[in-house]
Parts: C-alpha cells; sequence; structure tokens
C-alpha cells in the first residue's frame, strides 16, 4: 500500500501520531526534499530506502511505487505540510487507481496552522473576518482567471497567501488595487515551526520592502487581513448573555 502522509509544518514532532506510525513502518519514503524537514526521516526503519522526489519526475515517483508494491513492500510519500493543499497528490492517486494499486490519506498540520502559531493569532476573528481564502499568485503554474489576489483581495477577508513570497513588489501591488487599505496589517512567516523559523509584521503597503529588508525570498507565507490588529468583538459562544445548547444565559 502507499501511504500519503502529511509531513506537518516544520517540526518534526509536530506529524501526527497516525502519520509517525506509517514512517516507522515504511519499507520505502519518498520524501518532499525541498519542503519536507530532514529531521523527520529519523524516524525510519533501519533498511529503510528513501528517495528524494525533489530530484525526481511524476514518472519516476510512480516507478518507485510501483515496484515496492510489486515486491510487496510499504510505502510512504511524504509530503509538507498536509498533502490536500499544493501536494500534488491527484496525479499520483490516478495513476495508481489505473494502475489498481491502493493507498491511503494521512492528514498533516498545514503551513498555515503553523504561521497562525507563530503569530499567535486567530484568523477568524469576530466582526473581523469569518472566512480565510488560502491561495497564491499566478507565476510560472498559472492561477485560474476568476481567483486572482485582486479579485479575492475585494473581499478584504483573511488571507493566507502561499507560494508567493518571491513576488512580493506584484502582490502588493495587487492586494491594493483589490481593495485592502494601505495600512491594513500583514506579516511574513519564514518556515513556520522550522529552527530558523522568523515573523515580519508590516502593513500591505510595507510588504515588499519587509521582504527585501529581512532577506526573505522563499519558504514563507504572507498572511493580510484585520485579524492581524487589535479590534475583534467578543465571542458569543462564552458570552454570560448569550443562551446555547449547553447553558442559560446568565438572567440580569
Amino acid at each position: 500500500m502507499i501511504h500519503f502522509v502529511g509531513a506537518g509544518s516544520g517540526a518534526p514532532d509536530l506529524i501526527t501520531l497516525r502519520g509517525a506510525e506509517r514512517l516507522k513502518q515504511a519499507d520505502v519514503i519518498i520524501y518532499a526534499g525541498s519542503l519536507v524537514n530532514p529531521a523527520l526521516l529519523e524516524y525510519a526503519k533501519t533498511g529503510c530506502t528513501i528517495y528524494n522526489s525533489a530530484e525526481m519526475t511524476l514518472e519516476q515517483v510512480l516507478e518507485v511505487m510501483q515496484k515496492a508494491e510489486a515486491d510487496s513492500l510499504d510505502t510512504v510519500r511524504l509530503h509538507t505540510g498536509d498533502p490536500c493543499l499544493y501536494g500534488a497528490i491527484r496525479e499520483q492517486m490516478d495513476e495508481l487507481d489505473k494502475k489498481g494499486i491502493s493507498y491511503e490519506s494521512v492528514p498533516g498540520v498545514s503551513s498555515f496552522c503553523g504561521a497562525a502559531a507563530a503569530l499567535d493569532v486567530e484568523y477568524t476573528l469576530p466582526a473581523v473576518s469569518q472566512s480565510v481564502v488560502i491561495t497564491r499568485m499566478a507565476g510560472r503554474t498559472a492561477v485560474p482567471p476568476r481567483e486572482s489576489i485582486r479579485s479575492f483581495a475585494a473581499h478584504g477577508c483573511t488571507m493566507v497567501i502561499f507560494l508567493s513570497v518571491g513576488m512580493t513588489e506584484l502582490l502588493q501591488s495587487e492586494l491594493l488595487l483589490g481593495g485592502f487599505a494601505p495600512e491594513t496589517p500583514a506579516a511574513i512567516v519564514y518556515k513556520a515551526t522550522w529552527p530558523d523559523e522568523k515573523t515580519v509584521k508590516c502593513t500591505v503597503d510595507t510588504l515588499h520592502e519587509a521582504a527585501l529588508a529581512n532577506g526573505i525570498g522563499n519558504t514563507a507565507l504572507i498572511l493580510v487581513g484585520r485579524f492581524l490588529g487589535d479590534e475583534y468583538e467578543r465571542s458569543k459562544l462564552y458570552d454570560p448573555s448569550f443562551t446555547t445548547a449547553f447553558r442559560e444565559a446568565d438572567k440580569i
């Protein structure tokens, strides 16, 4: 069987218990070497064969999987964060379906969760934002026209932007043209939960300047929105004047 495992956001102890067990049992591990913390490979047992997919094509990855399956070996395909986000897992699964090879998915802690933890923030603050847009800039890989940064920015909700820190000048322009006020809070989180994690707070109109000043050009998330500010309303769930299915409102 092939196990698609989320490695988590970076720190080795942020992989799930299930993910760690799959790594320990694996005869073959194919890991995304450009993004996965190599410290996670310490879970591998003696004799496990390890491949770095950063140096491989899809066809080569599938060839390794198919050979392992033919030899009755257990394979872990280790992706960064949670494989469901920018993991390119669908194309692998479709090919495995064609070959009649079974697989499972093991979720992981996405880097967008790690970034929030690094800043001690909540993406969904009452009366500020109740929606989170996870997206990226169009680059060498296109983005559907209706999913441009500018169009999403028009909503004014929380934005978590992947794979775009190398294009901060254009990103800043698109955010402003989409409707974000120049003073809207923003942050850059470099390698969330890794030992060399770095966070930089700025505003939308200083985003590019902040990235340059801190030498951040890759492996970072960009967070944008008023959730990074100080104003919000108290949650109704814990408000004493609010009745829930578990308690009655206080009578004043």
